[in-house]
Formats: C-alpha cells, sequence, structure tokens
C-alpha cells in the first residue's frame, strides 16, 4: 500500500478502503444506537495527517517524499475525512461531536520503518482520548492534530 495511484491496484484500494471508510461506517452505525443513550455522544475517527489535501498540495516537510505514494492508504483517510464531517452533520442535533484525529507518525510495528522516528503512542492515544471527552460545546466536524491543534482539510 505504499504505491503511486498508478502503481496501485484495484484490489489494494478496495482492501484499504473496506477497513478505513467502510469498516468505519459499520462500527459508527452498529454503535449508534448506543450512543444515542449517552448523555455526550462522541465520535473520534482515527485519520491521518497525510490525509489533508492542504498539506498534500504544497511542499510540507512532514512528508518526506515530493512523489505521491500510498495512494489507497492516504485517499481512504480522505475519504474517511469526508465521512467524519457528514457524521458530524447528520448528528449535531442529537449532540453528538464527531472530529477526526491526525496522531502522527507513531512509534509502533503497525507500518515497516515506523518505529525508527515515530513519536510516542501514548502523545497520539491522549489526542484521542481528549477528542472523546470533549465538553458539550466543544468542536464538531473537525479534523485536529495529537496535540489539538487544526489540521487542514
Amino acid at each position: 500500500m505504499t504505491g503511486t495511484p498508478s502503481e496501485t491496484g484495484v484490489a489494494d484500494f478496495r482492501r484499504t478502503y473496506e477497513a478505513n471508510v467502510f469498516g468505519v461506517a459499520a462500527v459508527t452505525n452498529a454503535f449508534l444506537p448506543a450512543l444515542r443513550r449517552s448523555a455526550h455522544p462522541r465520535v473520534v475517527n482515527v485519520s491521518s495527517g497525510t490525509a489533508s489535501l492542504a498539506w498534500s498540495t504544497r511542499p510540507n516537510p512532514q512528508f518526506a517524499e515530493g512523489v505521491p505514494r500510498s495512494a489507497a492508504y492516504r485517499s481512504s483517510k480522505a475519504a474517511l475525512n469526508a465521512l467524519t464531517v457528514l457524521y458530524a452533520q447528520e448528528l449535531a442535533e442529537a449532540g453528538f461531536k464527531v472530529n477526526a484525529l491526525a496522531p502522527g507518525r507513531r512509534a509502533t510495528d503497525l507500518v515497516p520503518g515506523a518505529a525508527a522516528g515515530g513519536g510516542d503512542p501514548a502523545e497520539g492515544a491522549r489526542g484521542a482520548v481528549r477528542l472523546a471527552l470533549l465538553p458539550d460545546d466543544g468542536p464538531s466536524g473537525g479534523f485536529f492534530s495529537w496535540d489539538g491543534t487544526p489540521v487542514p482539510w
């Protein structure tokens, strides 16, 4: 899943979208009845800074390569961001806060090589918890970095 758009097969796109978009929709929809019973319903979608169209269309030191790689992953996370906005709009009147998190590159074994130079996974987790515990007057339909700063769409 590290290829450019022209190097990535349709099967890779389907597999990635299955996890990052369709899976999120299925889980969110399955939990909506329970969330509707909550006094403070929150949905936090784990996205990626590489899904920011603003950051992707200009030189950005966060992205080491000038060539657009990981087309399936990055485009699926951009689709997840759109889904985040649509859920936020739909569920606003019911008091939901629905946001996307860009946890940043983390030192995990999930992606080969990510552990080298990646940040502490706990930092990303704290960002998710912060969004899950937003006050009722907190933002919804936003895209935020692990440290709470807004990420441009």
